[in-house]
């Protein structure tokens, strides 16, 4: 009998990033099938997928930076990233409610001509609310509370309601087209291998495909600013930057650093763009702002040093002193920016890693803020606590403990989320000491592109 055989073209065809996109691609399909069963999939099976996809990644980008001789097949990168966001529209939001937030500040933008104001609670017994967005409504979480959206963010909430009122899929298709114009940003920024490193991360595919967390926006914005911002273009930089804070306040932080060496007429764009966006909500009555105070004041999940200091000071106390070892943080940095005269990206993995760490709320999707940078210049710490933050959804919740609090942790997940993040980060550490720097020597920009040697 004949034996058959594969045919060589077709193994040569065969790419290693091939052979990662397949096994990533079966783990979010056997996700995405479990997202459309009845109930959240199970725990073990979302954290075997995310750390399965994880380490396909992370090995696929170490294959290439010892093979730098081979040319990166960007478009499988692009192909596969996009598969796997397909898989995400499928199966649909896991683990979250918040969707629901996003569907009822479409239909009040769209009835009122604002999102702001009154709470959703005020709306309960509303006989004008047609009965599908009643059930969307019974559905909102902190009901008591006005919106925390920015005026960017609803944009896109209310393109979804245009292409289907009350549908998530409606919401998740831009967002998602968003996230992989972030993909087309960061080429012009990292090498390929290090750009493979977000556009496959399982925490970005959960967060923007699956369940649709609106931080994308924010963060596609901030990168188009930082292109424009080592492009010397400063005016459309400023205006990116404003649509950006306008879309998350968390972009704030790198606002110094993108316009260091900007002149006025740049910051007042900035402030002119950002102004624009907020007018029309003020005039009605409402902005963000109020429930943005609350949030800071008040709120606590997944804290790392907050929850060191909180057992010794007040809550108040413990919040201030985040607050000004953050900005004492931010601050020198920013001096050792300008000193340096460089042209470099700002590390706003830095930046955003030290909000993190201080910071009394660490949801898992806030991450998507540090990751472009970490894909700039990867780090080991980086894309630990890529995989490590998913285990904040190891809660009462979802594990369906009657006995903790819905969004209280068993004892051992802080301990393992940043200790191995700590772990990851001496072993940084100890690279660059036995390199003998601090910050690579190659740690500059060629011709727009940060050079890829290591």
């Amino acid at each position: 009998m004949r034996k058959l055989r594969v045919a060589p073209r077709v193994l040569r065809a065969l790419q290693p990033i091939d052979a990662a996109g397949l096994g990533c691609a079966w783990g979010y399909g056997v996700l995405a099938w479990s997202a459309r069963q009845s109930g959240e999939p199970p725990l073990i099976l979302f954290l075997a997928v995310a750390v399965w996809a994880a380490l396909l990644t992370f090995g696929l980008y170490a294959y290439h930076r010892r093979h730098p001789e081979e040319a990166f097949p960007l478009g499988r990168l692009i192909g596969w990233a996009i598969l796997f966001r397909i898989f995400g529209l499928i199966g649909g939001p896991i683990y979250e409610d918040d969707f629901y937030r996003y569907l009822w500040d479409a239909f009040r933008f769209a009835q009122d001509g604002t999102p702001y104001g009154a709470p959703p609670e005020a709306f309960f017994a509303d006989p004008g609310v047609p009965a599908h967005f009643q059930r969307i409504l019974d559905q909102v979480n902190y009901p008591e509370l006005p919106t925390i959206y920015g005026p960017v963010t609803q944009i896109f909430f209310l393109l979804g309601y245009w292409l289907s009122p009350g549908s998530i899929v409606a919401v998740q298709v831009p967002l998602v087209l968003v996230d992989l114009l972030a993909i087309v940003l960061l080429l012009r920024l990292a090498p390929a291998r290090g750009v493979l490193l977000y556009a496959w991360c399982p925490l970005v595919i959960k967060e923007i495909a699956f369940t649709a967390h609106p931080d994308g926006v924010a963060v596609s914005l901030l990168l188009g600013a930082v292109v424009l911002g080592q492009r010397e273009r400063l005016r459309g930089a400023a205006v990116c930057l404003a649509l950006a804070v306008g879309a998350k306040v968390l972009a704030l932080l790198l606002v110094p650093f993108v316009l260091a060496r900007a002149r006025p007429v740049h910051w007042g764009m900035f402030a002119g763009t950002l102004a624009l966006l907020y007018l029309p909500f003020l005039l009605q009555g409402g902005t963000d702002l109020g429930t943005l105070v609350v949030f800071a004041r008040e709120w606590e999940f997944n804290a790392a040093v907050f929850s060191f200091l909180k057992p010794w000071l007040s809550n108040s106390l413990a919040r201030a002193t985040c607050g000004l070892l953050l900005a004492g943080g931010l601050a020198w940095y920013y001096v050792v920016y300008r000193r340096s005269g460089t042209t470099a990206v700002p590390r706003g993995d830095w930046i955003y890693g030290g909000l993190l760490a201080l910071w009394p709320v660490v949801n898992a999707w806030y991450l998507l803020w540090l990751l472009p940078f970490a894909a700039i210049r990867p780090s080991a710490w980086a894309w630990t606590a890529s995989v490590t933050v998913l285990l904040s959804y190891v809660t009462g919740l979802n594990l369906d403990d009657l006995q903790m609090e819905p969004f209280g942790h068993p004892v051992w997940v802080r301990p393992v989320e940043y200790g191995l993040v700590v772990l990851a980060l001496l072993y940084d550490v100890r690279r660059c000491v036995r390199r003998g720097t601090e910050v690579c020597p190659h740690d500059r920009t060629e011709g727009g592109v940060p050079c890829t040697r290591e």
